[in-house]
């Protein structure tokens, strides 16, 4: 008699597995850390134009 939750289990595994791969595939761009002074300054920038529009 077979073990009808294993292959559920196993099955489970698989498309879970597979769907993963196929999603990953679809990333793109450079894989680098960016630099924390460009970070800073988008921030800044962000924090200008969230006060401007704050003001109207």
């Amino acid at each position: 008699m077979h073990c009808w939750p294993r292959y559920l289990l196993w099955g489970l595994i698989t498309v879970l597995g597979v769907s993963n791969m196929l999603a990953a595939c679809g990333q793109k761009g450079p894989l680098y850390l960016p630099d924390k002074r460009a970070d800073s300054q988008d921030e800044q920038s962000q924090s200008a134009t969230q006060k401007g529009a704050s003001t109207h």
